[in-house]
């Protein structure tokens, strides 16, 4: 024990969970070295990065082909399928509602239960609407984080309300569907 200007210096051992830390620290750093580095068994950054750019161009090529055989045909048809309709709906609850309304009348956004569409309303442009966004309007990108399959599903719901006109909903903004 020191003493200094009447404060007591203690040589108290350092808890064990703290060592624990620090030789398990130690210990990683040193596996993880000997992997990377001497034995060189693990992807180096550039492999990683390789590989990463192949599955985001694999993910990228099957969107493509998915929407390549995306029709206004297919999307009117998964609108009569029940399931689908469902959990689109379930869908616009969970991510349209706060702009739209519950019922699709519109609240930021505009009114979906009635003729007039202001980016087209064919089903393929809603499904771009939907799926790509319009920044300028404040719709945001939906189908990084939906994916494809839920982005259908909601559209296919939208398709359901499409013409409906409930009460209380916006006033028509965009031009009548003539598509």
């Amino acid at each position: 024990m020191h003493t200094y200007d009447d404060i007591e210096e203690y040589d108290n051992h350092l808890p064990n969970w703290w060592l624990a830390t620090l030789f398990g620290a130690i210990v990683f750093a040193l596996i993880y070295w000997f992997h990377y580095e001497v034995l060189r068994t693990g992807p180096s950054i550039a492999q990683s990065y390789e590989q990463s750019v192949a599955a985001d161009r694999r993910a990228a090529a099957a969107r493509a082909r998915l929407a390549g055989s995306m029709t206004d045909e297919s999307l009117l048809a998964l609108s009569r399928d029940p399931a689908t309709v469902q959990t689109g709906r379930r869908v616009f609850a969970q991510s349209c509602l706060a702009c739209h309304a519950a019922n699709g009348g519109g609240g930021i956004g505009p009114n979906l239960t009635d003729s007039a569409w202001l980016h087209g309303s064919r089903p393929t442009r809603i499904f771009a609407v939907v799926n790509e966004g319009v920044l300028t309007r404040g719709m945001p990108a939906w189908g990084p984080q939906l994916g494809m399959e839920r982005v259908q599903a909601v559209v296919a719901y939208v398709l359901t309300l499409k013409d409906t006109n409930v009460a209380g909903g916006k006033p028509p903004q965009g031009t009548a569907a003539l598509e």
